[in-house]
């Protein structure tokens, strides 16, 4: 009797092994949390370099460089591609859509980027740059994979945690040849 006494006084102060369970309990969802919370970051200053190559490019477009340049719908993928990288790769999951219109703004329609699966819809890859004072709308699409478990429902307007990233650009170009004295 004497030596449970001894013993459990001696082991109700022992906590050497609490530290542990509890860090083995918390540390799971602290660092979902802080990858998420990477990941998150990460995705959102992709969308703005995404933002930044769709404004370059419709610069390009608006002044007509891409017109008198003749670049071709190649030339003008890998443009946007030098602008977006190293947060985002130039693959598959990048599409350009350049379409214009030669009314105004009221003329120009475009449909939705999704089809009623979810899936990007394969139909907006145009490459029409337009005149001078055409109004030309150029939109860029991205998909980014979510990799963080819970995140995804959260990101996702895709299937298969999938965010679907869009950058777009609505302008008139500019009377950039000599036979156009203004719009």
């Amino acid at each position: 009797m004497f030596w449970r006494k001894r013993t459990k006084r001696r082991l109700s102060g022992c906590r050497s092994g609490a530290t542990a369970l509890e860090f083995a309990i918390v540390a799971p969802v602290f660092l979902l949390a802080l990858v998420g919370t990477i990941e998150v970051g990460i995705a959102y200053g992709a969308q703005a370099a995404l933002q930044n190559a769709a404004n370059a490019a419709s610069r390009m477009v608006r002044t007509g460089q891409v017109q008198s340049g003749a670049l071709t719908q190649q030339q003008f993928r890998t443009q946007i591609c030098n602008n977006i990288q190293p947060l985002l790769a130039c693959d598959t999951n990048l599409q350009i859509d350049v379409e214009s219109y030669g009314g105004g703004f009221s003329g120009a329609q475009f449909g939705t980027p999704l089809m009623p699966d979810g899936t990007l819809n394969p139909a907006l890859n145009n490459f029409q740059p337009g005149n001078p004072c055409d109004v030309v709308l150029l939109r860029v699409f991205y998909k980014w994979q979510i990799i963080t478990p819970l995140i995804g429902p959260m990101m996702a307007n895709m299937p298969n945690n999938t965010m679907l990233m869009s950058a777009t650009s609505a302008f008139r170009n500019e009377p950039y040849t000599s036979g156009v004295a203004g719009c």
